[in-house]
């Protein structure tokens, strides 16, 4: 029991001092953009999508600031110790959801770099909680809320994708598109989900794939 509680104590100080360490450090970046933005003629098109879907308030610490490490923690803390299946996929898809609005901020302020790596991350948290979904759906458990949501928010990544191309640098781009990838590959998923259970599905307002 001493030995136990001495492992866990021992890799919680391990993890804290990581943790601190990457606090008062500057981190690599490890995509380097030009800042160079060519516009493109879709900024004078009036018409954009609109998904409904509301994305939610990131917070005011965001990948920019240096008390990052710090809310990226915690969020990984939150979700370790969430035990409740449904609710560890509305975890997920919230972060998900949170890292784009944060990723379009950042491109909006020329930070291409960390704003790629939060996009990037955003459309992970997406396909996790696609995969937690579909694991409840197998053992049993009612998923059609949840789907309804995940699938109109897959659209929504899109939506927001779509705008963030706009303003990203010319060499950043191609990167960008293929995290639209997450977003078709889910909405694939949850509207086949969807079309399985007998229930109506999310309308996609984007091309036939």
């Amino acid at each position: 029991m001493y030995r136990r509680i001495l492992i866990i104590a021992s890799t919680l100080v391990f993890a804290f001092a990581i943790l601190f360490t990457s606090v008062f450090r500057t981190a690599s970046v490890k995509y380097v953009f030009s800042q160079e933005v060519e516009m493109h003629e879709e900024q004078q098109d009036g018409d954009a999508t609109e998904i409904d879907y509301a994305l939610p308030y990131p917070g005011r610490i965001s990948p920019d600031s240096p008390l990052w490490p710090l809310k990226a923690f915690r969020d990984k803390a939150w979700l370790l110790l969430t035990t409740n299946p449904s609710r560890k996929a509305e975890l997920e898809l919230l972060y998900a959801d949170k890292r784009l609005v944060m990723s379009k901020a950042l491109f909006e302020k020329d930070k291409s770099e960390i704003a790629f790596a939060t996009l990037t991350k955003a459309e992970k948290y997406l396909e996790e909680a696609c995969s937690i979904e579909e694991e409840n759906r197998q053992t049993g458990i009612d998923t059609y809320e949840f789907l309804t949501a995940l699938s109109k928010a897959s659209l929504k990544h899109r939506q927001i994708i779509e705008e963030i191309l706009l303003i990203a640098p010319e060499d950043a781009r191609p990167g960008i598109t293929r995290t639209q990838d997450y977003s078709k590959e889910i909405y694939g998923k949850t509207k086949n989900a969807l079309q399985n259970k007998g229930m109506p599905t999310v309308e996609n307002p984007f091309e036939s794939e």
